[in-house]
């Protein structure tokens, strides 16, 4: 196997740049090979993206099989998103994980949701005093993480409610921790971030209902957010959706969207951690980690931190590695310099998985 040369501008992190790197048997080299065939490529790399938030092998109506599944994760490392953090499906996605053609995935288990309180066929749909088992099997049978769902329509008040008490869900987050996972938590609402907050939650997805009390109290406690942008975009659709039954449901869905961008700046601000994940699965297709992307610099990331949140950033947090000797070579090169334009990351010229090329953009291995 000829060894790859990379050379240009190698983007390690926002300050941090080399001129040259090479790939030799699938790992990262700062010297040339003394030895054998090598390829050049000129260009700008990135340690491969990461989507911090997506359902490998789900879809609307629940699982899908493992060729359906496998279309996911192919479209993710198409678009160069080669880390992916699975937050909850049904489907059982470990073979994934064998794949040396597929992204690197961390798998999150099953949601975990209250009773009739969320997408049908996608969670565990349990009550509180069953909580705290149910975390400990999900945090055993995930790779780190336990998703819950912390906030729905409660058909009762006709608007967004909490799912937990705050004290079993205390205990909850405090088993997954001695399980060795972290927690994440589905939150629309402003009331779920104060809970789960309390409750000692690591990280929120979505996390639409931030007010400046909970930024505050995000940002002192290091509580992580993954805001989905691309998501929350299809908020009207949801709201229209609800209006019928639930008027206020629709109206309180309206004001979050109405406010996205202005909650996620002032938490990115204030020094909350921001990630790039984009829901892909369930509502929306794979492949759309470039338009988050873009989405966070339109509440004032400036390129070089919205393109971290979803490479160096995101792999440090996530404990993986980005571009450095003797690591895996995970990387994405592009033509021009996504930090002039991150648009750009919507076109990679060259994939590397592993240390393999994969075609795109009508470029062959």
């Amino acid at each position: 196997m000829s060894a790859l040369h990379i050379t240009g501008r190698i983007i390690t992190g926002p300050d941090e740049e080399l001129e040259d790197v090479w790939v030799v048997d699938g790992r990262v080299c700062l010297s040339p090979p003394t030895t054998g065939d090598v390829e050049t490529v000129h260009g700008y790399a990135l340690p491969g993206l990461v989507d911090a938030h997506c359902h490998v092998g789900l879809e609307a109506h629940g699982a899908v099989d493992d060729a359906r599944a496998e279309e996911h994760a192919l479209a993710e490392r198409d678009a160069g998103a080669l880390l992916l953090r699975d937050a909850g499906s049904p489907a059982d996605t470990r073979w994934v994980q064998e794949r040396d053609d597929l992204p690197r995935l961390i798998r999150a288990g099953r949601h975990i949701a209250r009773t009739r309180r969320y997408i049908r066929d996608f969670a565990w749909e349990i009550e509180p005093e069953d909580l705290v088992a149910y975390v400990r099997q999900e945090a055993r049978n995930g790779d780190g993480w336990v998703k819950l769902v912390g906030d729905w329509i409660d058909r009762e008040t006709g608007d967004l409610g909490t799912c937990w008490p705050v004290d079993v869900l205390t205990e909850a987050i405090a088993a997954a921790h001695e399980e060795g996972a972290r927690v994440t938590a589905h939150c629309f609402a402003e009331q779920s971030l104060v809970d789960f907050a309390a409750a000692g939650t690591d990280c929120i997805e979505h996390a639409t209902g931030l007010v400046d009390e909970t930024i505050d109290t995000f940002a002192a406690q290091g509580i992580a957010i993954v805001p989905t942008l691309v998501n929350i975009d299809n908020f009207p659709m949801f709201a229209d959706a609800g209006r019928g039954k639930f008027p206020t449901y629709a109206d309180h869905m309206m004001d979050l969207y109405s406010r996205r961008y202005e909650t996620v700046a002032k938490a990115h601000e204030a020094g909350v951690a921001v990630y790039v994940g984009t829901d892909a699965g369930g509502q929306l297709p794979h492949g759309l980690v470039a338009q988050e992307v873009h989405a966070l610099t339109k509440v004032g990331m400036s390129p070089v931190q919205a393109i971290g949140a979803a490479t160096w950033g995101a792999r440090a947090w996530l404990g993986r590695p980005g571009i450095a000797e003797g690591e895996s070579a995970d990387l994405v090169v592009y033509r021009d310099d996504p930090r002039e334009d991150v648009r750009t990351l919507a076109d990679p010229y060259r994939v590397v998985l592993r240390g393999v090329s994969h075609a795109h953009s009508g470029v062959r291995p």
